[in-house]
Formats: C-alpha cells, sequence, structure tokens
C-alpha cells in the first residue's frame, strides 16, 4: 500500500510517507480525529503551538493502543518563540502539553524573517537534538535562502520542509532543491482546501482510469513526487480514504497532466514566507 512506504532522513531516522494533519480541530473533536486517524493506521500526526490542541493531541496518543514508539508525533515552533532560550522553553511547554518526554519531528512553523531570529532558533533545535529531546528537527514554509542560512551558520540542514503543495501550486523547484539536499518535503494543506482541484477535470478523468477516488488521485500524485502529505478530516470514513490508496501508480504523463495544473500565484492565502509572518 502506497500509504504505508517510509521515507528516509537525513539524519538516519524514518519517515512514514503520509501523515495525519489536526489543524484546526481542537478539544475533543482533536482528540478523536486523532485516535481515529492511529486506529486506521496513520504514524505520523502533525499538530503545532499555534493550532493550540497539544493537550488534545497528546491525550489521544496516551490513550491510544498503539505504542508510543511507532508514532511519529510532529509539532512546531511559533514565531513568538523565537531565539535561542526563548525556543528551549517553548519546546519544554510544547512537550508537557503533548506529555511527551521526546519529540520525533520538532521544526519552526514560519520563518518570520522581520523578527531576524530564526537561525538563533535553529541552533536551540540543533542542542535538543544532541540532547536526545528531538529525534529530527526541520522547518516549515522556508525558502530555499533561508534554508541555505541556516546550513552556512550551523552546518545542520533540516530534515523536512512542510510546505503549501497541492496541484494549484506545485512547488516543483523548491521540491527539487529539497531533492538535492536530502531535505524531505511535506505538504500542508495537500489537496487544495477550498480551491478544491480534486474537481477538476484532469483529476476527475485520471480517477477514472484508475478506479480510485479524485482525492486519493491527488494524494498519489503527493507520493509519487516523493512529498509527504498531510491531509485532514475529522471524518474517518475520509481519514480511511486518504490513507488507503489503492490500484496501480499513475504515470508519468498523468503526473505531468496534474503539475500543470499550477498557477502562478496558486497560493491558498498569500502565505509567501517572505512576507508573510505568524506569531
Amino acid at each position: 500500500m502506497t500509504s504505508l512506504r517510509s521515507l528516509s532522513l537525513n539524519d538516519g531516522n524514518q519517515l512514514p510517507g503520509i501523515g495525519f494533519g489536526t489543524y484546526p480541530l481542537k478539544g475533543q473533536e482533536a482528540t478523536d480525529a486523532v485516535a481515529s486517524a492511529l486506529e486506521i493506521g496513520y504514524r505520523l500526526i502533525d499538530t503545532a503551538v499555534n493550532y493550540g490542541n497539544e493537550d488534545a493531541v497528546g491525550r489521544a496518543i496516551a490513550e491510544s493502543s498503539v505504542p508510543r514508539s511507532e508514532i511519529t508525533l510532529t509539532t512546531k515552533l511559533p514565531g513568538r518563540d523565537h531565539g535561542y532560550d526563548e525556543t528551549l522553553r517553548s519546546f519544554d511547554a510544547s512537550a508537557d502539553a503533548l506529555g511527551v518526554d521526546t519529540i520525533d519531528l520538532y521544526l519552526i512553523h514560519w520563518p518570520n524573517p522581520s523578527v531576524g531570529r530564526f537561525a538563533e532558533s535553529w541552533k536551540a533545535m540543533v542542542q535538543l537534538q544532541r540532547d536526545h529531546r528531538v529525534r529530527s528537527i526541520g522547518v516549515s514554509n522556508f525558502t530555499r535562502e533561508f534554508i541555505e542560512r541556516l546550513g552556512a551558520e550551523t552546518g545542520v540542514l533540516p530534515a523536512v520542509n512542510q510546505i503549501e503543495v497541492h496541484p494549484y501550486f506545485p512547488q516543483e523547484a523548491l521540491i527539487q532543491f529539497h531533492a538535492e539536499r536530502g531535505i524531505v518535503t511535506e505538504a500542508w494543506s495537500p489537496l487544495g482546501k477550498g480551491a478544491a482541484p480534486y474537481n477538476d477535470k484532469v483529476v476527475v478523468d485520471i480517477a477514472r482510469e484508475h478506479g480510485i477516488t479524485p482525492v486519493q488521485v491527488i494524494l498519489r500524485w503527493h507520493t509519487q513526487r516523493g512529498t509527504v502529505p498531510l491531509p485532514k478530516s475529522g471524518n474517518p470514513e475520509r481519514q480511511r480514504e486518504n490513507f488507503s490508496l489503492p490500484g496501480g501508480d499513475l504515470s508519468a504523463e498523468e503526473i505531468a497532466a496534474i503539475t500543470a495544473l499550477g498557477r502562478e500565484n496558486g497560493r491558498l492565502f498569500g502565505g509567501d514566507p517572505n512576507t508573510h509572518e505568524e506569531m
């Protein structure tokens, strides 16, 4: 099953080939959704301080029959906590909220270049990894320029960059850069949310040809491009549809046809990391 393939990270760890996103789920709804996702087979769970649901996600993991060692738990550093000491304190707060001693994948959520302290946070994250409090470290919404700065200042490149990727915003150049540097691409909003590329005739026709749903076509497009999609749904049936990718691989021509749906600025809300900032 395509959804169960793992990808090797540049630090020697493994990352499941599909994950479960939790934004904007909160409270019991988030706990129930994560519990259902784990039961279905998801082993990569993605949250963040700014999602306001770390406690709910942690509760689902603690109550699950799935061993903690089999779950890759991700959370993210918020912009208001950029800086070396601030990052260490923020990590402690996240670990407490999640109810864990170790976080499997810790990301800087946004670079926030006007603040200019993401490199200080990165140095703290490198230390957290050396102290074995974090298994893998990475970033989210970083451009090539920002990633190269991290490498130049620390000699350590991210294991992961989680970015907006969907058929209307395929991010070909950045994904190629990641591949050349051994960085795995995770895709947030992999189905394009309200833009709904799964309704596009190109996608619908490919789905009919393969006997799978349009949503499954797009998720297969992600996995065959080497990206890790993070679909979110509180509905167990949708979760199951997203996780299970039956049928054969898409052809190179089909992959290219979906990628060709990309738009000049296909971002969902104008989240350019050079200008968009979140605290």
